[in-house]
Parts: C-alpha cells; sequence; structure tokens
C-alpha cells in the first residue's frame, strides 16, 4: 500500500474508535443533565441518585474519549503536514478552540462537578453540569466547523490563494449546519439507547432496583423517538446541500448510474444501510414509547430484550454516517482544492505503516478497556461504589416500592 493509503486508515482507524465515545458522552450528558435538574427542582432523592448513577458512567466514557481525542489530532501533524501547511490558517483556529473548549474548559468543570457532590449548594452544582453539556456541544460544534471547511471550502484568499476562513465564514458555511444538528440528535440516540439498554438489563435480571431503573428507561424510550426523528430529519436535510456542494457523493450515494464518479461506490452501501436502520430504528422507538402505557414494555419482558440487543446499533450508525461524510468527498481533502494524495506528509510507507500499527492498537486496547470498564459500573448499579458520596458514608438504596414516573 502507499503512503496515502496507510494514513487514511491509520485516521479512519483511530478516529471511528474516537467518534464511539464522543456519541456516548453528548448523548449520555443530555440525561445527567435532566436528571439533576429534576432533582434540584423537586427534592426528589431518586433523581440524585440516577445523576450520581449515570454521571459516573459519563466520567469514564469522558476519560476514554478524551484520550483518543489526542491520538486523532496528533495525525494531523504526523500524516497530514501538507494539508494543515497549506489551509491550517483556515480551519487550525477551530481545531484549537475545539481543543481548549474538551481538553481544558470541559475536564475542568467536570472534575469540579465529580468532586463537587455534597461540597457546593444544590444550584451551583446543577450550573456546573450544565456547563459541562454546553462546553461538550461547543467542542463538537468547532470540530465539524473545521470539517466542514474541509466539505466546502469558504472565506477569502490570501495572495497565494489560499482560502483564509473566518469565523463567521466557517459557522456560516452551509455544509455544517444541519450536519450539525444531525450529529447532536443522532447522539442522542446513541445516549438514549444506552441508558434503555442498561435499565432493561437490570429490570431483566431483577437486580433489586427496579423503580430506579424503571424510571430510567421510561425517561430513556421517551425521548428516543425524538431523536430518531430529528435525525432522519436533519440527516435528509444535508442531500440538499450535498446536491449543491458535492454532486459526485449524492450521485454515488442514489445509486444514480451510469456514469464514473470519483468517490468509491462501496459508500452507498453503507448510506443505505444506515438509511434502512435509521428507518427502523424510528419504527421501533415508536413501538416502545406505546408500550410505555401502562407499563407494558416491562410486563411483556421482550421489548426489554430488544433494548439490550440493540445497544450497539446506534453506535455503528453513527461510524456509517461518519464513513459516508468523508470518504463520500474523495478524492479531495479539501473539496475541489487539495487531493488526498497532496495533502500527506512525504515520508516513507514503513513509517507510516509502523505509527498505523502502534495507534491502532493503543486505540484498541484504549476501547477494549473503556467498554469493559463502562459494562463493570453498568452492571453494579448505583448502589456499588456511590459517586459523589464522601468517603465513610454509604449511599442509601433506593425502596423498591418507590412511586415513578
Amino acid at each position: 500500500m502507499d503512503v496515502a493509503t496507510i494514513a487514511r486508515l491509520q485516521f479512519a482507524t483511530t478516529a471511528s474508535i474516537h467518534f464511539l465515545f464522543v456519541a456516548l458522552s453528548l448523548g449520555l450528558v443530555v440525561f445527567v443533565i435532566a436528571m439533576e435538574t429534576a432533582y434540584v427542582v423537586t427534592g426528589n432523592a431518586s433523581f440524585e441518585r440516577m445523576a450520581k448513577f449515570w454521571g459516573r458512567l459519563y466520567v469514564v466514557n469522558y476519560g476514554v474519549g478524551v484520550i483518543g481525542g489526542i491520538v486523532v489530532e496528533l495525525q494531523f501533524a504526523l500524516n497530514w503536514g501538507t494539508l494543515t501547511k497549506g489551509f491550517g490558517d483556515a480551519f487550525g483556529g477551530a481545531l484549537a478552540l475545539e481543543t481548549l473548549t474538551a481538553f481544558f474548559v470541559e475536564s475542568t468543570l467536570l472534575g469540579a462537578w465529580v468532586f463537587g457532590w455534597g461540597v457546593l449548594g444544590r444550584k451551583t452544582h446543577l450550573v456546573l453540569i450544565w456547563l459541562v453539556g454546553i462546553s461538550a456541544y461547543a467542542s463538537a460544534l468547532w470540530i465539524l466547523a473545521a470539517n466542514a471547511f474541509l466539505q466546502h471550502p469558504v472565506g477569502t484568499r490570501d495572495a497565494d490563494g489560499r482560502p483564509l476562513a473566518g469565523f463567521g465564514e466557517l459557522l456560516g458555511n452551509p455544509a455544517l449546519g444541519d450536519a450539525f444538528l444531525h450529529v447532536v440528535f443522532a447522539s442522542l440516540i446513541v445516549g438514549s439507547m444506552f441508558v434503555a439498554g442498561v435499565s432493561a438489563w437490570h429490570l431483566l435480571r431483577r437486580t433489586g432496583e427496579a423503580a430506579f431503573f424503571r424510571r430510567s428507561l421510561r425517561m430513556a424510550v421517551a425521548v428516543l423517538p425524538v431523536g430518531t426523528l430529528a435525525t432522519v430529519h436533519w440527516g435528509m436535510l444535508q442531500l440538499v446541500v450535498i446536491e449543491d456542494i458535492q454532486p459526485m457523493k449524492l450521485a454515488v450515494l442514489e445509486a444514480i448510474r451510469p456514469g464514473d464518479y470519483a468517490p468509491p461506490e462501496w459508500i452507498g452501501v453503507a448510506y443505505q444501510v444506515m438509511l434502512r436502520t435509521g428507518f427502523g430504528l424510528v419504527l421501533l422507538s415508536v413501538a416502545l414509547a406505546v408500550l410505555l402505557f401502562r407499563d407494558w414494555i416491562i410486563r411483556l419482558r421482550v421489548p426489554l430484550r430488544v433494548l439490550v440487543a440493540a445497544i450497539p446499533v446506534p453506535f455503528g450508525l453513527v461510524v456509517a454516517g461518519w464513513l459516508v461524510r468523508e470518504v463520500g468527498r474523495q478524492p479531495w481533502t479539501v473539496y475541489g482544492l487539495l487531493t488526498t494524495e497532496q495533502a500527506v506528509t512525504p515520508m516513507s510507507a514503513n513509517v507510516v505503516l509502523t505509527t498505523f500499527l502502534v495507534t491502532a492498537g493503543v486505540m484498541l486496547v484504549l476501547a477494549v478497556t473503556g467498554c469493559l470498564l463502562i459494562a463493570r459500573f453498568a452492571r453494579r448499579g448505583p448502589e456499588d461504589g456511590a459517586f459523589g458520596t464522601p468517603l465513610g458514608q454509604a449511599e442509601p438504596a433506593g425502596p423498591v416500592g418507590t412511586a415513578v414516573i
């Protein structure tokens, strides 16, 4: 394989793994915010326990995601030197803000939130998790703004003809708005299915926290149709933009033939899988929401098994969507201006292969470790190793018969 192919495989592997944790973080933080807000507003201690349990899983997932993000961003300097040299002035500011937001602002606020239980006032503590969520979505906005520039370069040009996009042009890029909202609601699907699936597992196993996980399940299933319908809506709106700025990508996605188009045709398969499975999730989410009536979703038991089995599905869909967006603009790295062959750093294939094997190995170990940790804490439930409880103070178990939503 040549240098460009290996470099592309490296970025695809590391970014795909990283994106799995990012999507879960964006989706899960919404539930943590909602649960703690409900606790502060109502004073119901059940919501506090929910915020602590799901917040613990969020913290573990966030830690893994941050480490993976460092590995991904290093590749811009290692493998894509021509890209950063020629166009770094245009989208580098957005990447810098994303790094500042995710690695410093969000992590600092999250640390204060974790260690602020029982120390800070309820409202102050609630403000912290809201700021964590805002910074998480701001980070996603900046990284997508940089990516949107690669999809559709905008802005003024310097004396050499290179684009120099200001923040106004970056944020006003037609390739950004619909894509950002699509990612937001796709992440909400990931978070909803995760919360619902973990809750369903505990309800099937009758682990002694029936009221706790019944409430979590009902909240997640109620949100799920919002995520699926909105994701499909904003995804369809992107096709209008793609038709205007990347017509060759749309031709492959819709299997318009005959013709010889630059993007590889296999992304059309990924697109169709994403599209059809996405519509399937819409139907499933609506059916599950109907089954919330009189707790049929729990009484029938089969829906609980479906939810447990369906936990990985949204993760696969977000990776498929990312592949469609990125591979669909080939052979360009900066659409219409810089090809992928031109963007790669001049170096030997052996060097790139070595870094690929090392980074892929690191990311795989990181992903497996993260999944095992999340699964371990999820299995333990809210009563084991209470998150945010001062040392020496046990977390009381919630009464099984407590009235819930």
